[in-house]
């Protein structure tokens, strides 16, 4: 072994030391000021537009992209709106709005259309929160 060559417990250690980096990393937060669970986390600035609110009938949901990703707007009432991942939590399938449920095709996970609240599973968990506002006719990235 030359004095460049770096020992098996080096090599360990060090590895062990950059994973351990990686998972307090991934740990941390992002501090919006938003004092609910679904926040911006950064990736798209607020105030993107996500969809046009008349695009979204009052009390049903649509499929959408935020960011290059699948999502899905809800309107709950006539001046509010909701906006979660269409990720399930189950596999990773993209869900999408079937009446007034959100289903996701592979093995049948339902979501409430308004909230993202698992409904039937397989999943164990209700889809990801996306923080939106309504901004005049739109609704945008919070």
């Amino acid at each position: 072994m030359t004095a460049h060559s770096p020992t098996r417990r080096t090599v360990l250690t060090t590895g062990v030391a950059a994973a351990g980096t990686v998972v307090l990393a991934a740990c941390g937060g992002s501090d919006t000021g938003s004092s609910g669970s679904s926040q911006n986390t950064g990736a798209v600035p607020a105030g993107t537009t996500v969809t046009a609110l008349d695009d979204v009938p009052v009390g049903q949901a649509k499929s959408v992209t935020v960011d290059g990703e699948p999502a899905i707007v809800a309107r709950p009432t006539e001046t509010t709106a909701a906006c979660f991942s269409a990720v399930c939590p189950h596999q990773g399938a993209t869900v999408a709005p079937e009446g007034d449920k959100i289903k996701c095709p592979l093995h049948g996970s339902e979501f409430d259309t308004l909230t993202g609240a698992l409904e039937k599973g397989p999943a164990d968990s209700g889809l990801s929160p996306i923080a939106v506002r309504v901004d005049g006719s739109n609704v945008v990235t919070a």
